[in-house]
């Protein structure tokens, strides 16, 4: 006999996939919004073309004024330098180990926390979402010196810990999970409840699968976040063999002499999981923002 929880979950599956992607048979047709994105989505891809071609440049041309869009030749001497005269290996290691622990610490405790402001009822619940919300309004300069005073206290200065901490959890994180939480229909949960599921169950059974796009587009912004943070792990991070790569490539940069063809292939490197993990999580991103309520 089929029971409400097996309902439950196929209706789940059903929702997820018609959140998560457009069917791949579907035949996409030109509109008059293509003829105007194309231009923009071009002149938004020019920089990063720029970049590439840069970081193949001899070091002579990316000093001359104007530099050539295109080289007159094409050498890996700035690929080569990268390599075998800094750290970036480890750095690159360092950044990852910093991107990774965010995402997986922000797709757990804020969609914890985000179901926990949309569905459960407690005493001070919009009172504590609103003092969640106003943390946004709050400039990061203003929280440097007690954030580097609590941290110098509790010994995590000069090391990944310093980087990490800040990002195990965000206050824009949990207000994306909440909203899409309450576009979900509660049904499927009273369905849930009906046939014998605890809240856990619920959750992870019913109400995480339906989150698949809302949990890839907080792993995107979360990845941007830890990936692109210079400032803090700056002030925060002395010490060379735990330094980030935005860090790393940020002391590239001389006093007297600056090596562009380094950091044109410094750059790149930086940027290019960026764009692989967007393209790759992209559907996911369009759904979150039409069914989350956060459509520009």
């Amino acid at each position: 006999m089929t029971t409400v929880l097996d309902e439950v979950a196929t209706s789940s599956l059903d929702v997820a996939a018609s959140v998560g992607a457009t069917p791949g048979r579907r035949r996409r047709r030109l509109s008059g919004w293509h003829f105007v994105l194309f231009p923009i989505a071009i002149l938004f891809l020019v920089p990063f073309v720029q970049m590439a071609l840069a970081s193949f440049s001899p070091a002579k041309e990316l000093v001359a004024f104007p530099p050539p869009f295109i080289p007159s030749h094409f050498t890996i001497d700035g690929y080569v330098k990268l390599f075998g005269q800094t750290d970036i290996l480890l750095w690159l290691g360092n950044t990852i180990l910093v991107s990774g622990t965010a995402i997986l610490s922000n797709l757990v405790l804020c969609s914890l926390a985000g179901y926990g402001f949309a569905r459960l009822k407690f005493a001070g619940r919009n009172f504590g979402f609103l003092m969640i919300l106003a943390t946004i309004m709050i400039p990061t300069q203003l929280l440097m010196i007690p954030t580097y005073i609590l941290f110098a206290t509790l010994g995590l200065l000069n090391g990944l810990g310093a980087a990490i901490v800040p990002w195990l959890a965000t206050a824009f994180g949990i207000f994306l999970m909440r909203q899409f939480f309450l576009s979900l229909p509660a049904e499927l949960e009273e369905a849930g409840a009906i046939d014998g599921c605890n809240r856990w169950q619920i959750f992870f059974r019913i109400v995480l699968p339906l989150a698949r796009p809302a949990l890839a587009t907080l792993a995107i912004f979360t990845l941007l976040g830890a990936w692109n943070d210079l400032v803090w792990p700056l002030i925060a991070i002395n010490n060379q063999q735990s330094f980030t790569l935005q860090l790393g490539i940020a002391n590239f940069q001389g006093a007297h002499q600056t090596d562009w063809s380094l950091i044109m292939a410094g750059n790149v490197i930086a940027t290019l999981p960026l764009i692989l993990f967007f393209l790759f999580a992209q559907r996911q991103f369009i759904a979150t923002m039409t069914f989350s309520g956060l459509k520009g």
